[in-house]
């Protein structure tokens, strides 16, 4: 009785400490995702079939990582900085090429 007593502890203390943990492992639906990003389910859809996001399917519905989300989020926030850069060099690279005419 008591070890089945200390197994049902040990099983406890495990759920608690798994609901505790980070968001890091968190597994998203694809509603979630939409909410988390402020968009439709149907962008989200759009964005995992044609692989632009970050997922995986389980059981045919789409799934995704908080963790990789949050990594997409960084690398499409750099990609729109660089490209920025990229179009002031263009603009000041036109205006100095009008100076010089």
């Amino acid at each position: 009785m008591k070890i089945l007593h200390y197994s049902v502890v040990v099983c406890h203390k495990l759920v608690i400490s798994m609901s505790t943990s980070t968001t890091e492992g968190e597994i998203l639906t694809i509603r979630q995702v939409a909410d988390y990003l402020k968009v439709t389910e149907r962008t989200i859809y759009r964005l995992a079939a044609a692989k632009k996001i970050p997922a995986f399917k389980v059981g045919g519905t789409w799934r995704f990582s908080r963790a990789d989300i949050d990594s997409w989020i960084k690398q499409q926030s750099m990609e729109a900085l660089d490209q920025g850069r990229d179009e002031e060099d263009q603009a000041k690279s036109q205006l100095n090429d009008g100076e010089r005419k």
